[in-house]
């Protein structure tokens, strides 16, 4: 008996007809006349809310002349669709690493040896809001903050503290830092050289992507312009000194943590990157010096085939800007290699079980989009820092994904589906709709100035939350299917006020036993190399050994650079 199909030509054609024609006699023959419609109000768009076809199928290849070696080609070829590197996770597993930081630097070394006893394959470290702001813990604006959504970091000793008894040249070290991300850089390569480990044998990842914290998460401390220079310094510091570091993480996570759409991460994430290279380029340092060791963040949301799509149409797009506008030859300057985080915007208090659900289904679609690091959130996080327990179920989620799925077995393994490369070639062309209109503006300083980046995130929140009201979209446990007289009986890890208290002893200390004239001289110099507009890193690495505090150093180069206040828009 033939195996055709009753009906088929053996092509996959219906009585000779293309599937374009097919398609339509199958929607007119059964779709709409017979089938059945929900009417729970709920409607069919992603979490961006772009509207979802209801079937994509092999009519979208006929129609568009979609050829799989111009669009996927294998692993590690351009245009990399499909990974960036020949065996995937068959060669290497993603690097698992859980975002921590809480307390005293003495506490949260302590969370950094029970991760990695546990397993963890890499660091990453979560600072607090004075940190992040560039304030010493002995501030008065740093009172009632200090230890509670990071770890207190004011100066070189408190790095060598975080770091004590953990070997800094054998794991990679994320730092989640960036307004001051230089000078955190600095007390992270003075506690490195003081244990006898040169800064060529640290490898690691920096965040400062200062550019997103205008756009998003607004953690700036200089003007734009100043603060982009910082960042090529340490881009340009890294090219010479620290071949295994990547001194600056192009971020979306906090883009999309902010409200925008899933292309609106991407395109406003890779247009920051190609700032920063077209300013390292104007530096004087040819892109295939520095390219290959750029890389990028984004965040991994509920939607499991829009996320997906945007990290395949990432690594499309940027080895096409990178090779045709930037001139990149080296092949390891056209990969985008990146981290990926799961979604805490989309964790719920209510139900807050749910979330390891949630977590779990966003780290494979980080996963299946062939991301190369990893960070799963924890269920607590919406209500404090995560408590032990709860990390510990985060990276087992990791774990279990990695080692009992199968789904590391094989690369790209929804690569050829026809919806998941209709979605691709979407985000790619709303990405790419988003960057020409950078562009055309002149550029992300430009957007920034202007609020363009402002209002769009504002808009698109604004439409996901009329969607929520409306019930639209549905969140269980939130607005819908709730528990009524619910009481959240789990852990929560708490930050006590003492915590401040140590810290102000602590920098009190330092500061009375410290060789103050060394601390003046360094600081001159710091001062100078800020004025004449040379690279500030061998002055700020100069400081920390000198035990300059973090707050002291940006109080110096807000003289020189002055502060950022935004405009505001409506």
């Amino acid at each position: 008996m033939s195996g055709d199909k009753k009906g088929s030509n053996g092509n996959g054609h219906r009585g000779g007809k293309s599937f374009v024609e097919d398609r339509k006699r199958w929607e007119e023959d059964l779709y709409k006349p017979k089938g059945r419609f929900r009417q729970d109000g709920v409607t069919f768009t992603t979490v961006s809310s772009a509207e979802v076809p209801h079937i994509v199928g092999p009519e979208y290849f006929e129609e568009t002349g979609w050829d799989p070696r111009e669009k996927l080609a294998w692993p590690a070829e351009y245009p990399f669709t499909r990974g960036v590197h020949p065996t995937m996770y068959r060669g290497k597993m993603w690097t698992m690493r859980q975002f921590a930081g809480f307390g005293t630097p003495e506490e949260t070394n302590q969370r950094y040896k029970f991760l990695l006893e546990k397993g963890q394959t890499g660091l990453s470290v979560a600072f607090d809001l004075p940190t992040l702001m560039g304030r010493d813990a002995d501030d008065p604006l740093s009172e009632g903050e200090v230890g509670k959504c990071g770890v207190a970091i004011s100066s070189r000793e408190d790095m060598d503290i975080l770091f004590d008894g953990i070997d800094m040249d054998k794991i990679t070290t994320s730092m989640t830092i960036n307004g001051p991300a230089a000078i955190i850089w600095a007390f992270f390569i003075a506690t490195a050289e003081r244990k006898g480990i040169s800064r060529d044998k640290l490898a690691g990842t920096l965040q400062n992507d200062i550019l997103k914290e205008f756009i998003a998460q607004k953690e700036f401390i200089f003007p734009p312009e100043p603060s982009v220079k910082l960042v090529v310094d340490t881009i340009e510091y890294a090219t010479r000194e620290m071949p295994m570091w990547n001194s600056v993480s192009i971020s979306g996570y906090h883009i999309r943590e902010a409200g925008s759409t899933a292309a609106q991460e991407l395109a406003f994430t890779l247009a920051d990157g190609f700032c920063y290279i077209e300013e390292t380029m104007k530096r004087g340092l040819p892109v295939d010096t520095f390219a290959p060791r750029l890389s990028h963040f984004f965040n991994s949301h509920i939607d499991f085939f829009e996320e997906i799509g945007k990290f395949r149409a990432a690594r499309r797009i940027y080895a096409d800007r990178m090779k045709n506008r930037y001139g990149a030859e080296k092949e390891r300057s056209w990969l985008l290699r990146f981290h990926t985080q799961t979604a805490g915007c989309s964790l719920t208090a209510q139900q807050p079980e749910n979330n390891i659900v949630r977590t779990a289904v966003e780290a494979l679609a980080g996963v299946l989009g062939g991301t190369q690091s990893l960070h799963t959130n924890s269920m607590d996080e919406t209500l404090a820092l995560p408590s032990e327990k709860a990390v510990k179920i985060a990276l087992r989620t990791q774990q279990i994904l990695g080692y009992e799925t199968g789904v590391a077995n094989t690369m790209d393994p929804l690569g050829g589906s026809y919806f998941v490369e209709w979605m691709t070639d979407k985000m790619e062309s709303e990405a790419q709709e988003y960057i020409k209109r950078i562009d055309d503006m002149g550029g992300v300083v430009a957007g920034i100035e202007n609020g363009f980046f402002q209002k769009e995130i504002a808009r698109a929140a604004y439409r996901h939350q009329q969607e929520l009201d409306r019930g639209e979209r549905v969140v269980v446990g939130m607005n819908r299917f709730k528990d009524s007289g619910e009481k959240i009986d789990i852990p929560i890890l708490k930050i006590g006020e003492e915590v401040g208290d140590r810290q102000r002893q602590r920098l009190k200390e330092l500061r009375e036993r410290r060789d103050n004239v060394k601390v003046e001289e360094t600081m001159k110099n710091l001062r100078t190399a800020c004025e004449d507009g040379a690279n500030v890193m061998p002055s700020l690495i100069e400081c920390a050994h000198a035990d300059v505090t973090l707050g002291e150093m940006v109080s110096l180069m807000e003289d020189v650079y002055g502060t950022y206040v935004e405009t505001a828009y409506f």
